[in-house]
C-alpha cells in the first residue's frame, strides 16, 4: 500500500517517535484542519469523533467538498485523510456517534463547538494518567484562542480547566452572528489557529515546553502567546 512521502519534513519531525494515539473530538472547521495537518506530518494513529453531517454551509470554512454534503463528518474526513496517506486505512478510527464517554489516552484535541462539553471532558479526565496533553481551540470571526496543558502538570491542568469557566450560552453571546443568526466564521482564522495548535503539539513531542495560551487576530496581524 502506498504511504505518504515524508522527504520534505522527515529530517525535522519523525512521526514514528509519537507512539500514542491522537484523539480529535469534533471534526468541523478546526478538527478537520488539525487532522489534515497532523496527517501531513506522517501521523497515523488518529481517532475522529463527530456525530454531525456535512452541510452546504460547512464548505466555506471547513475542508469538505461538495461530494461530502450529506455524509457524516467522520466518514468524509476519513476519506480525505486517506487520499493524502492511503496507509491510514489501517490505523485511523472513526467514531460517528461522537464522544460518548469513551476512554481517552495520548493526545486529546478538543474541537467540539460546546464549551460545556469541553469542560466536562477535561474535568472528568483530569486524573487520567494515560493522557499526555490536551489542546483546546476557540474561534470567533477574525480572532481565536488556543489553550494547552501537559497532563502530568497539575497546575497546568487546573489552569486549563479554569479557562473554561463560562457557559455555552455565554460563549454564544460573544460570537458574531449574521442577521439570520448564523454563526460567522472564515477559513483564514480557522487555518491559522489550527496551525498554531498543531505546531504547539509538534514542538511538545520534540521536547519543548507547551505554550499554555495563544491568542491571535488573523486580520489585524496580532499574536500573543505564553
Amino acid at each position: 500500500m502506498e504511504t505518504l512521502n515524508l522527504s520534505k519534513s522527515y529530517d525535522y519531525f519523525k512521526p514514528e517517535e509519537v507512539q500514542e494515539r491522537i484523539h480529535i473530538l469534533g471534526c468541523g472547521s478546526v478538527g478537520s484542519t488539525v487532522a489534515e495537518l497532523l496527517v501531513r506530518f506522517g501521523l497515523t494513529k488518529l481517532t475522529l469523533y463527530d456525530f454531525d453531517t456535512v452541510e452546504p454551509k460547512n464548505l466555506a470554512n471547513q475542508l469538505f467538498r461538495q461530494e461530502h454534503v450529506g455524509k457524516t463528518k467522520t466518514e468524509a474526513l476519513f476519506d480525505m485523510l486517506c487520499e493524502i496517506n492511503p496507509a491510514l486505512r489501517q490505523t485511523i478510527k472513526a467514531r460517528p456517534e461522537g464522544y460518548t464517554n469513551q476512554n481517552l489516552s495520548g493526545y486529546v484535541f478538543l474541537c467540539v463547538d460546546d464549551i460545556d462539553l469541553r469542560r466536562k471532558i477535561a474535568t472528568e479526565h483530569k486524573d487520567n494518567t494515560y493522557i499526555k496533553a490536551m489542546f483546546d481551540f476557540r474561534t470567533r470571526l477574525v480572532d481565536a484562542q488556543h489553550y494547552a496543558a501537559e497532563w502530568s502538570n497539575i497546575k497546568m491542568v487546573q489552569d486549563f480547566i479554569k479557562s473554561m469557566d463560562f457557559s455555552h450560552a455565554e460563549a454564544a453571546q460573544e460570537t458574531p452572528v449574521s442577521a439570520c443568526n448564523v454563526t460567522l466564521s472564515v477559513a483564514p482564522t480557522v487555518r491559522i489557529i489550527s496551525a498554531y495548535g498543531v505546531v504547539n503539539f509538534i514542538n511538545f513531542t520534540k521536547g519543548a515546553d507547551l505554550k499554555k495560551f495563544i491568542q491571535m487576530d488573523a486580520f489585524n496581524f496580532m499574536l500573543d502567546t505564553f
